[in-house]
């Protein structure tokens, strides 16, 4: 389930967002299984990112970033145009 942010913790994301660059590129084929996945590494690995949707129909885009978020599990921070940010917790070592 993806995480519930508050108005605050959404402003500390977007302030922390704004100077990264896009690392996910969804491309005119949509949202597959290999962007999906890509996703998911780069969530695990830097915990929060930039995507660009590259799809021209707004109202497309805001169901791959809906689809995007419910398939990773990320938070849906920030939308500006083709490029939306995404935020999942790291998850904590049970050995520590």
């Amino acid at each position: 389930m993806p995480p519930v942010l508050t108005t605050r913790e959404r402003a500390s994301l977007k302030g922390r967002a704004h100077p990264l660059e896009p690392i996910v590129h969804v491309g005119h084929a949509g949202l597959t299984d290999a962007v999906v996945a890509e996703t998911d590494r780069a969530l695990t690995a830097h915990e929060l990112i930039k995507v660009r949707i590259g799809v021209a129909d707004r109202h497309d885009r805001a169901e791959i970033f809906t689809a995007l978020c419910a398939r990773t599990d990320a938070a849906a921070v920030q939308s500006v145009g083709k490029v939306v940010v995404l935020w999942r917790p790291r998850e904590e070592d049970e050995d520590e």
